[in-house]
């Protein structure tokens, strides 16, 4: 079971902190230094195996290498009058002959070259001197560039009445990195743990342990730069999520610390029950982040598959410091965690039986056995007003959120380009002028290809293409068509009439390639249409095609985990349609900012446009993960309240109060993360970041927090109603602990140390209006044989005892296992026998094997005399096993059992009880 393995894990870790914090330094120091040796520069090349414009450009880099690489541009722009005069001609050449010569530059082609055309703008003010780079802008160092730029600085002051430009895609730098100011939102997660611990001690742990987790998921992705591509995003979204969810977890464990340690608890008992209670809901929210980041490899687009992977490495690595790192911590910090004393009132007997109540009985109480916490303070008033007219709060958050999502439809996706880049860099200052000047189209020309090895015309092959692709709507020029040097593959430069973004060049692409038909039957070519714009545009279809089955993934994988945790249908589809809300609403308040620019000035966005390809399937992975965590803290308390005997409407407050502080903090300190990445963001991080703060602010303050105490209330009991079929065939994920505080209040029962083979009291199963068995006390003492006499009770009883049957009522110890809790360790610890099948080898077995407790079902239809000797042996030899057999006539086998064995007659609905006989 996962939190008795937590328990230990916990205890071992505060018993030997010093080996535990050794052993995590030593990692951090291991990892990042073997990272500092092979780590290798990010790469922002977006590929796309498989698709036609990839395909093409790899291609491209093996025939026709002078246009594979990557690509600067020198534009001149005249102050007065033309650049086209013959002195400045002139000029131009000669410092084509200049850049031809530079050691980073394969090939520099002019302007005024009769082979170029469109390279002069039409008003006669600008040119564009190209120049080809081999390699990949990832390639440029800080250097290479700089060369360029003082080449083209030089050019300027040599040249009277021009301005000199370098840009192009040599310069494409959308790198993001890390400011000041994220610092502040780890400032103000320090004061939100101070004030929700009341400990500067305690609030500095999260923080470290968050910062030691950072840092190795940090070492890894480096590292992991020596294996794969990684783009610069990949370590800001694992920075960002390993930071937020680092503290967060660790903040769910120590709150519950402090509280245990606030009842009296020893630090050592506290810090091992806090693993294993808080630590469960920690493991089960990492676990579905994780899934939702890994599950993004469903777009099969290699550096989104990468991003997801290291993203959810750095969520592992936080699970495990929290579950280890912070309890060696605690360990030192010793009683020094201890809150001060507070007046209490004194609990009522009544509410002490209650507790114990819920600690030792499993399954639904009886509700006049519940005692309501007081709702007060400003939780107390929030879950009030939200629940006081519950129709009009679920109304206003529904309309509210939707009318926010509306804008969402006209969010523009696409690649990062030089358009994007800070405002004053070379980069952006050549993209604007040569949109100025040249057109926007200019900035993102599309190559087509042509495969002319069987052509005996290629000039002519290619002069075809140049003609038919200028008739095409939507091309403002064919600058270039050309066959390569062996006459083996072609090249047609396309310059679009419209952006690299726009829906018209995303036609244009899709015009080129439907006439790859036409041109294979008039001129016996094959034909594909590639550049950084064509791949743009396939990543982004990719990604539209991958959104609809991630997100049936992430619905599906929600109602799934969620109907395990909470045994409801309504609630996990309340909690899912909840999420689609806040993705919603991230997505219309991320379009409202970023396309239509409101309050752009106020998160310091430079120009309005698109979000990069892949934000939407990024945000609603990683929100989901988020979702689910506040849905778990928040709803698994409410429905502990209600099933250990509380009216609904009162368990939606109670349990409201119990934990809203606690999601409140984890949601600020998430909020105040995510949000302070996004004023100094850079590239893809700050719309990441802004969808991801607006995300957790909706899900956490206004679904979960508003809308699920509204919904819950409005539902009453039937918010838990689950199908018996269905209960019966879902696994159990106990994120609270709740069923090993129940081992813990039964560890001394019936009596210290008791390991005999059954103890049951009062034990029913099945439905209480027909139940299987109900009201069974037994007490089975190691070397007793008991005989259980009935029909499908029976047979029940059996299962149970065997931990087969987990639905059941009272309290149960076999072997020293509670049950249902511990059904798997019941069944390691028993021997189930069928009597209707021969019995003789089992019999054997269990006689080499020595279980605590043997089960033996239809024992009086043991008929062969040999299977009967087998079975008369075993109920007579000197063992120490309990032994049970299930009959339906005791008379068949009284021939066979020890004179000391005790009968239990079953009768259904009456309470039985099997006393140890003499």
């Amino acid at each position: 079971m996962l939190s008795s393995f937590l328990y230990a894990l916990g205890r071992a870790s505060f018993t030997h902190r010093w080996r535990v914090l050794i052993i995590w330094l030593a990692a951090l120091a291991v990892i990042g230094g073997g990272a500092a040796l092979v780590s290798k520069p990010f790469d922002e090349s977006f590929t796309l195996p498989g698709t036609q414009s990839q395909d093409a450009l790899d291609q491209l880099q093996r025939t026709f290498p002078e246009v594979g690489g990557t690509s600067a541009q020198m534009v001149i722009v005249a102050e007065q009058g033309r650049v086209d005069t013959p002195e400045l001609k002139r000029a131009i050449d000669d410092e084509v002959d200049r850049l031809g010569d530079l050691d980073r530059v394969d090939q520099a082609a002019s302007p005024f070259d009769e082979m170029v055309n469109g390279m002069v703008s039409d008003d006669g003010k600008a040119a564009i001197v190209s120049l080809q780079i081999p390699g990949t802008s990832m390639d440029m160092t800080d250097e290479d560039r700089k060369a360029l730029l003082d080449e083209a600085a030089d050019f300027e002051s040599r040249v009277d009445g021009i301005d000199v430009l370098m840009g192009g895609e040599a310069f494409a730098d959308n790198t993001p990195g890390v400011s000041i100011i994220e610092a502040v939102g780890v400032l103000i997660a320090l004061i939100v743990l101070w004030l929700t611990l009341g400990s500067f001690r305690a609030a500095g742990m999260p923080l470290l342990t968050a910062l030691l987790g950072v840092g190795i998921s940090m070492a890894l992705i480096l590292g992991s730069t020596a294996l794969a591509t990684v783009s610069s995003t990949t370590p800001m979204l694992a920075l960002m999520l390993g930071l937020a969810v680092g503290i967060d977890y660790a903040l769910f464990i120590l709150s519950r610390h402090r509280e245990q340690l606030g009842s009296g608890m020893d630090p050592e008992e506290s810090a091992a029950q806090s693993v294993a209670t808080a630590g469960s809901a920690v493991v089960f929210a990492g676990l579905t982040v994780m899934i939702a980041l890994v599950g993004l490899s469903v777009a099969q687009i290699p550096f989104l598959a990468t991003m997801g992977v290291a993203a959810a490495a750095a969520v592992l690595v936080a699970v495990l410091i929290a579950l280890t790192l912070l309890p060696a911590l605690i360990g030192f910090a010793g009683e020094k965690l201890r809150p001060k004393p507070k007046r209490r009132r004194t609990a009522s007997a009544a509410d002490s039986a209650h507790v114990e109540q819920k600690l030792d009985q499993p399954g639904r109480q009886d509700h006049h056995g519940a005692a309501p916490a007081e709702i007060r303070g400003w939780t107390g008033v929030w879950v009030k007003a939200a629940t006081k007219v519950p129709i009009l709060t679920v109304a206003v958050i529904i309309v509210g959120l939707g009318a926010l999502t509306l804008p969402a439809k006209d969010l523009a996706l696409a690649l990062p380009d030089n358009g994007s880049a800070a405002p004053g860099t070379p980069a952006r200052e050549t993209y604007d002028t040569v949109s100025e000047h040249f057109g926007e189209g200019f900035n993102g020309p599309l190559i087509v290809t042509a495969d002319i090895v069987g052509s005996d015309d290629p000039l002519g092959v290619m002069d075809g293409l140049k003609e038919d692709i200028e008739a095409m709507p939507g091309v403002a020029s064919v600058p270039l068509a050309t066959p390569n040097r062996g006459a083996d593959t072609g090249i047609v430069q396309v310059v679009p009439t419209s952006s690299p973004d726009s829906h018209e060049t995303e036609q244009l692409v899709a015009d080129l390639r439907a006439k790859a038909g036409d041109w294979s039957d008039e001129y016996e070519v094959d034909t594909a249409v590639t550049g950084f714009t064509a791949i743009g545009i396939d990543v982004s279809q990719r990604l539209g095609s991958a959104l609809l089955p991630f997100g049936i993934f992430v619905v599906g994988l929600s109602l799934l985990l969620l109907t395990m945790v909470f045994r409801s249908i309504a609630v996990p589809i309340k909690a899912t349609l909840g999420f689609l809300l806040s993705v919603g609403g991230a997505f219309g308040a991320t379009a409202l900012v970023f396309t239509h620019g409101y309050g752009a000035e106020l998160i310091n966005l430079h120009d309005v446009g698109p979000v990069i390809s892949f934000y939407p399937i990024i945000l609603m992975g990683v929100l989901f993960g988020l979702a689910m965590d506040y849905e778990v803290f928040l709803v698994s308390r409410i429905r502990e309240n209600y099933v250990h005997g509380e009216e609904s409407h009162s368990a939606v407050k109670s349990g409201f109060v119990s934990s809203a502080k606690v999601v409140v903090a984890a949601a600020v300190i998430m909020f105040a993360v995510f949000a302070f990445f996004v004023p100094e963001g850079e590239g893809a991080i700050k719309a990441i970041a802004f969808g991801l703060a607006t995300g957790v602010f909706i899900d956490a303050f206004i679904v979960r927090m508003t809308l699920v105490p509204a919904v819950l209330t409005l539902l009453g009991d039937k918010a838990w109603w689950l199908p018996t079929w269905l209960d019966k065939r879902l696994p159990t994920f106990d994120v609270e602990g709740e069923g090993f505080r129940r081992q813990l209040a039964l560890a001394d029962w019936p009596f210290p140390g008791a390991s005999g083979p059954i103890h049951v009291e009062n034990l029913s199963a099945g439905d209480p209006e027909d139940p299987l068995f109900n009201g069974v006390t037994i007490d089975l003492h190691e070397g007793d044989t008991l005989v259980v006499a009935g029909g499908a009770d029976c047979e029940a009883l059996m299962l149970a005892l065997g931990g087969r049957l987990t639905a059941l009522r009272g309290r149960a110890k076999i072997a020293g296992q509670v049950l249902p809790d511990q059904a798997s360790g019941v069944r390691r610890r028993t021997r189930v026998i069928d009597g209707r099948q021969p019995i003789a080898d089992a019999v054997h077995a269990v006689l080499r094997d020595r279980p605590p407790l043997v089960l033996i079902n239809h024992a009086d239809q043991v008929t062969d005399g040999e299977q009967r000797r087998a079975l008369a042996h075993l109920l007579n030899s000197d063992h120490q096993m309990g032994i049970v057999l299930g009959v339906a006539s005791p008379a068949l086998i009284s021939d066979l059992v020890p004179p000391q064995a005790v009968q239990l007659d079953l009768a259904p609905t009456t309470a039985l009880a099997a006393q140890q006989g003499a």
